[in-house]
């Protein structure tokens, strides 16, 4: 496999920081039951390299979430500007390594897959997502071949500005190109081979055109968030910055991805957390953003996405000794600074956050959408052509 230039590698792994060095939280026997018999889908991106760089690093924080019965995960391999080619390597790197003890992977292309994972118990479902449509190389042919190779959620743009459509970082410095000609003959080829939209990390200006499009040209097929923070939690804090963490989403994106038939799944990310910025983040703030979607939006288009990785030491000595890559007025170098270079990985929090949920009143039905049934529904929708009414949720 090639050595992807580090700048690659540095702009995908500043999505997500370490859950090695996260916390593992105390629950209580019945929310690690009921966690290991509910289907449960997770979401992180930790590329080869930067996340993790020797096969036994995937090995083990696999085996943590199988044991801790988490049935599968949004994995994403490509991102910022990957080529073809880096992509092709990406998966290939993947699966070797997955290939090493094959009977603990099932390769997702259905929710069947999804369910035959759960119900074995000791196997990961792997679905595929990427964070950039710049591996097309430019072909729009090769959206169907992404579908072959088993992608099934793409973003378009991932933070900087693309042929797609500006990303979130772009617009937050004054870009206001949305997204393009050419972004919306993507989307097209996404809709009709079954590639589910994720609107996360890209500009509201690129996701309004996206929505507006999908809207008029293809009413029905929902459209989500994977793993984005609501601006409107932190906005009262204290601390919170003039401008906010550039990757959070409005009360008015979350809403008309819910009226999509979509779902916006919390992201478990420290630095993200505008005017917080925990060296820990806790069950309890976990269960705030989760609430605030399920209060916005309703119990039927929210999910979880932990959108951790493996450990922080490929990633912080370079932030911090380039902080002038990274053209946000400070906001991501003051929040390390502040100890948020933490996530809170699904195996170590989830049974915890599930105690902290039956507190507030969830019920069981409740927490098993949340955790993997609203995901099933909308992967019914797009990926089999599912109507909404037929699309069962998570009734394990």
């Amino acid at each position: 496999m090639k050595t992807l230039f580090p700048i690659i590698l540095i702009c995908i792994s500043l999505n997500m920081y370490g859950s090695e060095e996260s916390k593992t939280w105390d629950a209580s026997k019945k929310a690690k039951k009921f966690v290991e018999e509910t289907i449960v889908i997770g979401f992180f991106a930790s590329p080869y390299g930067a996340g993790w760089t020797e096969d036994k690093h995937l090995h083990d924080y696999l085996d943590r979430s199988r044991e801790a019965g988490i049935t599968g995960h949004d994995m994403t391999i490509a991102a910022a500007s990957y080529t073809w080619q880096n992509y092709l390597d990406e998966l290939y790197k993947w699966r070797s390594t997955m290939a090493q003890t094959p009977e603990k992977y099932i390769f997702v292309r259905s929710v069947r897959d999804i369910e035959a994972a759960h119900k074995r118990g000791n196997t990961t479902a792997v679905i595929w997502n990427t964070q950039t449509a710049s591996i097309l190389d430019g072909d729009i042919r090769k959206v169907a071949l992404l579908k072959e190779l088993g992608i099934a959620s793409m973003i378009l743009s991932y933070n900087d500005l693309f042929r797609t459509g500006s990303g979130s970082l772009a617009e937050f410095n004054g870009n206001t190109t949305g997204v393009t000609t050419w972004g919306l003959k993507v989307v097209d080829e996404m809709v009709k081979y079954g590639i589910l939209v994720d609107l996360s990390h890209m500009g509201p200006i690129m996701t309004k055109g996206i929505m507006d499009h999908m809207d008029k040209n293809h009413p029905g097929v929902p459209y989500v968030y994977t793993h984005s923070l609501p601006i409107g939690l932190y906005k009262d804090e204290p601390e919170a910055t003039h401008r906010g963490c550039y990757r959070n989403i409005s009360d008015e994106e979350a809403i008309r991805a819910a009226k999509s038939g979509g779902f916006v799944s919390p992201t478990f990310t420290e630095w993200m957390m505008d005017g917080i910025w925990p060296d820990d983040i806790t069950p309890q703030q976990c269960a705030d953003m989760i609430d605030y979607y399920v209060k916005l939006v309703g119990i039927d288009h929210v999910g979880i996405a932990s959108d951790d990785m493996f450990t922080t030491e490929p990633t912080m000595d370079f932030v911090a000794k380039n902080p002038n890559m990274y053209d946000d007025d400070g906001y991501m170098v003051n929040a390390f600074n502040k100890g948020a270079t933490g996530c809170g990985e699904l195996a170590k929090i989830l049974p915890a956050i599930t105690d902290e949920l039956w507190k507030r009143g969830y019920s069981d039905e409740d927490i098993k959408k949340i955790y993997g049934g609203n995901k099933m529904r909308v992967y019914r929708q797009v990926w089999e052509g599912s109507s909404p009414e037929n699309a069962s949720v998570n009734k394990h």
